[in-house]
C-alpha cells in the first residue's frame, strides 16, 4: 500500500520499519484498537518526514507522480482485519516485475518482499547458496530503491516473469526446504489464488498461463494425501482416493485446447503431472509417456531438476540401473539428488552404497519431515 500510494520502495521500506520499531517501544501491554491502520499510519507519517527532509537536502520536493485514482484506492484497499487484498498483492508482483531487474532477480525479490518466502527457501529454489541470494536480493533492492513505479499498461512483457514468480511460489509451499512442515497448503493456494487473478487480466489466450494453472492445481490437488499422521508419503505411496478431483478436473479441462500445441516448458510440465493424475494407480502410470515428455522438455530447458526427474522416470519406465546411468554426471545441490540415487541404489541391490547416499542426503536435508523420511529409509536397507 505505501509502494502504491508513495511509488517508492525505499521509502515504503524504511517508513514500514520505523513504524514497527516505533510500535515496540511504546504498545507494551495495550497494542491500539486496530493495529495494521496504526502502523500504516505512523509509517506514512514517517515517510512523509523523509521527503521533507529530502526536499530540504535538495532544495524542492521530489517530483512524485501519483495518480489521483491510485491514492484513492490506497486508501479504500484495506479490509477491516488490515490484510491487503490479493489483486493489491498482484499490483506489488508486476512492480517488482520491473524492467531495470533481471527476471530471475526480479522473482527472487517477489518472493521475498511480497510473498515472504523466508531468503533460504528462496536460494533452494533458484539452487544457489544462501548468502549468495542474499546479496542477489540486496542488489535487487538498491536497483529499485528511488524508482517511479508507472503498471504497465501490456502486461505481455512482464507476463513470464509474473508466471515464473507465482510458480516459484507456489513450490515453496508445495515443497518447503526448512522447517518442520511437510507443505506449506496456504501458500501454495495463495499463489494458485494470486495466478488465477493474473490470468483473469490478461486479454488473450495463452499457453503458458494456462499450463501453469493446470500444472499448480495438479499438485495442489495432491496435498491431502502428501501427509498422513504428519509424515511424509511420496506419490507412488499417495492414497489416489483423498486427491482433490475436481481440481484434477479443472486442470485437465484447462489443459485440453493445448494438448496439441507446440511443446513449451510449463506445458510439457503440466502434461506429465496430468499423466499421474489420470493413472488409477502408481504402477499404472505410462511412464514411457513420461519419459518422452521429459526429452521434449531437456531439449527445451535443459537443467539439473528436469534431468534429475527425467531419471526417476526412466527408472521407473526401465530398471534402477538406467536410472542411476542417467543421474551420471550431475551436480545438484540439496538432498534431493543423493536421496534419489540412494533410492535407486537400494532398488539395485547396491546397500552399502545406497547407506553412503542416504548419509549424505540426511546430512544435506534441512525439512525436518523429508529428513525423518529419509531416516526412515535408512533404516531400513
Amino acid at each position: 500500500m505505501l509502494v502504491a500510494q508513495y511509488r517508492r520502495l525505499d521509502l515504503a521500506e524504511d517508513g514500514l520499519a520505523d513504524a514497527f520499531e516505533a510500535a515496540a517501544r511504546t504498545w507494551g501491554d495495550d497494542p491500539p484498537s486496530n493495529p495494521p491502520a496504526w502502523l500504516l499510519t505512523a509509517a506514512r507519517r514517517r515517510v512523509v518526514d523523509r521527503l521533507r527532509s529530502e526536499a530540504v537536502a535538495a532544495r524542492k520536493l521530489p517530483l512524485l507522480a501519483v495518480e489521483t485514482s491510485l491514492q484513492e484506492e490506497a486508501q479504500r484497499v484495506m479490509a477491516d482485519d488490515g490484510s491487503v487484498p490479493l489483486d493489491e498483492r498482484l499490483r506489488l508482483v508486476l512492480l517488482c516485475a520491473h524492467p531495470s531487474l533481471a527476471p530471475e532477480s526480479a522473482a527472487a525479490l517477489t518472493l521475498r518482499l511480497v510473498l515472504g518466502v523466508p531468503t533460504e527457501d528462496v536460494a533452494r529454489l533458484f539452487l544457489v547458496p544462501t548468502p549468495t541470494m542474499a546479496a542477489r536480493l540486496t542488489r535487487a533492492r538498491k536497483r529499485l530503491a528511488g524508482e517511479s513505479f508507472v503498471i504497465p499498461t501490456d502486461l505481455a512483457p512482464r507476463l513470464g516473469v509474473v508466471a515464473d514468480v507465482a510458480y516459484l511460489a507456489f513450490t515453496s509451499g508445495y515443497a518447503p526446504g526448512s522447517g518442520p512442515d511437510v507443505l506449506r497448503a496456504e501458500l501454495a493456494g495463495e499463489a494458485i489464488r494470486l495466478f488465477r487473478v493474473l490470468r483473469s487480466v490478461v486479454p488473450y489466450d495463452d499457453v503458458e498461463v494456462d499450463s501453469l494453472l493446470a500444472l499448480m492445481l495438479l499438485q495442489h490437488s495432491r496435498r491431502d494425501a502428501r501427509v498422513v499422521d504428519g509424515r511424509l508419503v511420496l506419490l507412488p505411496d499417495q492414497d489416489r482416493t483423498r486427491w482433490h478431483a475436481d481440481e484434477v478436473a479443472e486442470a485437465l479441462e484447462v489443459l485440453r485446447p493445448w494438448v496439441g500445441a507446440p511443446p513449451s516448458p510449463y506445458l510439457l510440465q503440466a502434461l506429465i503431472a496430468a499423466e499421474h493424475a489420470i493413472a488409477p494407480t502408481a504402477a499404472e502410470t505410462a511412464w514411457d509417456r513420461v519419459v518422452r515428455r521429459y526429452d521434449e522438455l531437456l531439449a527445451l530447458a535443459d537443467s539439473p531438476v528436469v534431468r534429475l526427474n527425467r531419471a526417476v522416470a526412466i527408472a521407473e519406465s526401465s530398471d534402477a540401473a538406467a536410472g542411476l546411468a542417467a543421474l551420471d554426471g550431475l551436480v545438484l545441490p540439496g538432498h534431493r539428488l543423493p536421496a534419489v540415487r540412494a533410492e535407486l541404489l537400494a532398488r539395485a541391490g547396491r546397500a552399502a552404497e545406497a547407506g553412503t547416499a542416504y548419509d549424505e542426503a540426511i546430512g544435506r536435508c534441512s525439512n525436518l519431515a523429508e529428513r525423518a523420511h529419509l531416516i526412515e529409509r535408512r533404516a531400513q536397507l
